[in-house]
């Protein structure tokens, strides 16, 4: 059997000593980076579902209390009457006071700051066209109002996660790179090392095939192994982010809790780079013994 017997003492070989470290080092970066991925991939699917076709209405405070109610009661007739909204609610002052405590501090019991009526709008798709028809149809009846589209800064927002997620996409891929040059290397090195072994395996009769196969199977135990190290040191910071994402505040940044499909693509990939690992070594192999004379 190929997989459990080896005429090549490739155990013994110095350089396959540093093999796991650096595969393990490799995991623990690839860990780190494709939970990076992940992440930054459910913030973006969670602010673009809870803000994505919201906007805001602020009615300023003015003089007169009655004349307060009289602009809300316009804004309100406008808001029935629109059939691409989907739903509308007037957020209260408690509401409103939670949503300022973070920034202004405890403003419940001060008086010198008039705090205007907020409406929040949800239309059934998302169009610029329809907040620009909104805040034509409000300020020709209320001129104050104001009227936030979300679509805008979220907009941006999530092009500054996407374009950090290219970036971690290609630290991955260079992660990936690095390590197949790795294990290009070593095993260049102990065909060298081995070049008589080998030679003599082919006098005896012994394929192409059947030496690479051995590399491949070395290379495959020393990916295992290397990269079970690498994903065991990722995994303490990947639950310290988690718990400092916890103690956060959800209004300013989503919980990052990732599912059971994220936790068994993370837990795959040392078995991946493992695969790569021997997948490598046998073309590597291959191609150095057809080069022997």
């Amino acid at each position: 059997m190929i997989l459990t017997r080896s005429d090549l003492p490739l155990d013994r070989d110095s350089h396959s000593r540093f093999l796991p470290w650096l595969i393990s080092f490799m995991v623990f970066l690839a860990v780190l980076g494709l939970a990076g991925i992940l992440v930054l991939n459910e913030v973006a699917k969670k602010w673009n579902t809870g803000i994505g076709g919201t906007v805001s209405i602020q009615i300023p405070v003015s003089t007169e209390t009655h004349n307060d109610e009289l602009r809300l009661e316009k804004v309100l007739k406008v808001l029935v009457v629109i059939e691409e909204i989907e739903s509308y609610k007037v957020i209260s002052d408690e509401k409103l006071i939670s949503l300022l405590t973070p920034w202004l501090g405890n403003i419940e019991k001060s008086n010198d700051l008039p705090l205007p009526t907020l409406i929040d709008v949800i239309f059934k798709s998302q169009s610029q066209n329809n907040t620009l028809f909104l805040r034509n149809k409000l300020v020709s009846l209320v001129p104050d109002v104001t009227v936030d589209d979300h679509q805008v800064w979220l907009e941006r927002l999530v092009n500054l996660i996407q374009t950090a997620k290219a970036l971690v996409i290609c630290v991955v891929i260079f992660i990936m790179i690095a390590t197949i040059g790795t294990v290009v290397f070593t095993t260049q090195t102990g065909i060298a090392i081995h070049r008589e072994a080998i030679q003599v395996l082919h006098l005896i009769g012994a394929k192409d095939s059947y030496i690479a196969a051995q590399f491949a199977f070395r290379a495959l135990s020393l990916g295992l192994k290397g990269g079970g190290y690498g994903l065991a040191l990722g995994m303490p910071p990947l639950f310290g982010m988690r718990y400092f994402a916890q103690r956060m505040d959800e209004f300013l940044f989503p919980t990052l809790d990732l599912t059971l499909i994220h936790w068994t693509i993370i837990i795959m990939l040392p078995f991946v780079v493992a695969f790569v690992a021997m997948v490598t070594a046998r073309l590597t192999v291959m191609r150095s013994l057809a080069k022997m004379v």
